[in-house]
């Protein structure tokens, strides 16, 4: 008997094309509010793999304890790292090479052949140990920097600011005085050195005239031995080192940057807000147009829950198509895309998590957006329904 009462399933699909220019209007403003849900979570979900992927529970950066947490203005004696090799056990060792690098880290203004001012970049002096401890860079173009040399990350233009084809191999970028030439360009697995500029530490010590280093970068045989260097630190109290393991250090970037987050799923629960309202408008621009019909139906013995079930039917069905059109454009213009932020640059990322937010947002919208106004609609008499113009 239910089944009898219910309006055929394609009499809903049949009145999405009979009104199509109506029809396309709405589904391109809920595909257009899905889409920024999609940038939003992307930006959000960027941000947390750049974060957990530059961090490794076996990696040890031992750097100024009067530093804090800001790297940038530590500094070692550059004889720590051939202290840390002599004086901690459990240093991981391959093909004879220890796992320790020393490293220069600072942020300095970087001006690229088009660029009409300099940009704030990131530089990293670096040895031939560093891919040692930094196991997921990888050398995607190019060679290793020799001396006057650079390599770029993938990402560093978008820090700067500055075209994709200005930082390719062979060009040149200048900063602290120097002109340093392009050699190659890396990959690092999503994570926040994919931002940077990699130079040759003895190189970038010239170029700044300093002798001391910025941290070294240790890499141990298991996490169980980053006590090992924390307890070296603990007991020379002399060099005033600090160990953090890091996982842990860029662990707390994350908690550092837990504002934003939350600011994010903010700004998502307000555009879905937003399209729930803007749904709500078409679909009280839809419904009443279709009164006398509703009431007419209701006169050939359909029940009001019947004609609500169609209503919603084809709400969901528009909108779910809208999320479906979003979700491809997503993937094909807003994933991947460069962002520049304070710790560097990271990709947007619309994976699983996103997609799956944008099609339960876009369910919402049809489902939420129908019943209001069906519900008003239908409450009118039969009659006086039939005979409105």
């Amino acid at each position: 008997m239910l089944g009898q009462r219910l309006l055929p399933w394609d009499y809903g699909v049949r009145n999405l094309f009979r009104r199509p220019s109506r029809s396309l209007l709405t589904l391109g403003g809920l595909a257009v509010v899905v889409l920024l849900v999609l940038v939003v979570v992307g930006f959000i979900r960027g941000l947390e793999k750049s974060l957990a992927a530059s961090g490794s529970p076996s990696v040890v950066l031992v750097y100024s304890l009067a530093s804090a947490a800001d790297i940038e203005n530590s500094s070692i004696p550059a004889s720590t790292a051939a202290l840390l090799s002599a004086s901690v056990e459990g240093v991981r060792r391959s093909f004879g090479e220890e796992h320790v690098s020393p490293e220069l880290y600072l942020g300095t203004r970087v001006k690229a052949a088009s660029m009409a001012q300099p940009g704030l970049g990131l530089v990293r002096g670096v040895t031939t140990s560093a891919p040692l401890v930094r196991g997921s860079v990888q050398l995607i173009e190019g060679s290793w920097p020799a001396t006057g040399e650079v390599m770029v990350g993938r990402l560093a233009y978008s820090k700067l600011g500055a075209p994709h084809a200005d930082l390719a191999v062979g060009e040149s970028v200048e900063f602290d005085g120097r002109s340093w030439r392009i050699s190659g360009r890396f990959a690092a697995a999503g994570s926040a050195f994919e931002s940077e500029i990699w130079a040759p530490l003895p190189d970038l010590q010239t170029a700044l005239r300093r002798q001391d280093l910025s941290l070294v970068a240790v890499g141990m045989q298991s996490p169980d031995r980053v006590a090992d260097v924390d307890l070296f630190c603990r007991e020379r109290v002399d060099l005033e080192l600090k160990a953090v393991a890091e996982s842990a250090y860029y662990a707390s970037l994350q908690r550092h940057y837990r504002p934003v987050r939350m600011l994010g799923w903010a700004v998502v629960a307000l555009v879905a807000g937003s399209g729930v309202f803007a749904g709500l408008n078409t679909m009280y621009g839809a419904v009443v147009g279709r009164v006398r019909e509703l009431a007419t139906l209701q006169a050939l013995g359909f029940r009001r829950r019947a004609l609500l079930l169609t209503l919603v039917q084809e709400a969901t069905l528009l909108a779910c198509g809208a999320g479906l059109v979003a979700c491809v454009a997503g993937l094909v213009l807003v994933d991947g895309m460069a962002v520049r932020f304070t710790m560097g640059a990271f990709a947007l990322r619309v994976d699983s998590v996103a997609i799956a937010i944008g099609c339960v947002v876009a369910a919402l919208l049809g489902v939420v957006g129908a019943i209001p106004p069906a519900i008003k609609a239908m409450r009118l008499p039969v009659v006086d329904a039939i005979k409105a113009v």
